[in-house]
């Protein structure tokens, strides 16, 4: 009885390291609202729909065919 008990502690030290984790999705901001689709969210996004103007100079942020 003395050697399981002692089979236990140490089965459950060994265990006590293992820690399971949800594993981030890399496609989350398409999700989230990723308009051009480069990873990152749109809210901090600086330029949101990705056509090289950022969104402080651009008069349509939302829109990748105009500026």
């Amino acid at each position: 009885m003395k050697k399981l008990a002692i089979a236990l502690i140490a089965i459950g030290g060994l265990m006590s390291g293992c820690v399971a984790y949800e594993v981030p999705n890399r496609n989350a901001g398409i999700h989230q609202g990723d308009r051009d689709r480069d990873g990152v969210p749109n809210r901090v996004d600086r330029d949101r729909d990705g056509d090289g103007v950022a969104n402080r100079q651009d008069r349509r942020p939302n829109d990748p065919r105009r500026y």
